[in-house]
């Protein structure tokens, strides 16, 4: 796939902005009893978000201003994430609103933010085996 130094570039940003909430999520779930998992399941979603709107974005495909996972995931070819489900992601959709602001939800549990992680791991690592023949990072 050609793509021009633009589209590269805006790739790019997607990329890393997707491993800054990683990273963000990973460090968080260090602090043990004082995890915040709410934080935690947030930077998760936008991770994996993040990653699908890289990816679309690579495909050259638009897509919607949503924080929902699902609405992104099902615009991508089957074949690109043959492993991951629609239930996983649909699982982190609401963590982009509902753990950033107070509301009648239940708090959410060490298991649910490592489930997050998880998941966001996972599209990371089939996103980045997608965008494997373009030098995603300056260390790459």
């Amino acid at each position: 796939m050609s793509m021009s130094d633009e589209l590269i570039h805006v790739v790019r940003e997607w990329v890393e902005k997707a491993e800054h909430d990683l990273k963000n999520a990973e460090h968080t779930l260090t602090l043990g009893d004082d995890c915040p998992f709410d934080t935690v399941c947030f930077h998760a979603q936008q991770c994996a978000e993040k990653y699908l709107k890289a990816l679309l974005t690579y495909l050259e495909i638009n897509f919607p201003r949503t924080h929902d996972l699902t609405e992104l995931f099902i615009l991508i070819p089957d074949v690109i994430f043959p492993d991951i489900t629609i239930d996983g992601l649909a699982e982190l959709s609401p963590y982009a609103v509902e753990s950033r602001y107070p509301g009648e939800w239940e708090p959410l549990t060490r298991q649910e933010a490592n489930r997050a992680v998880e998941v966001a791991k996972k599209i990371k690592t089939t996103a980045r085996n997608t965008l494997k023949n373009i030098r995603l990072t300056k260390s790459e």
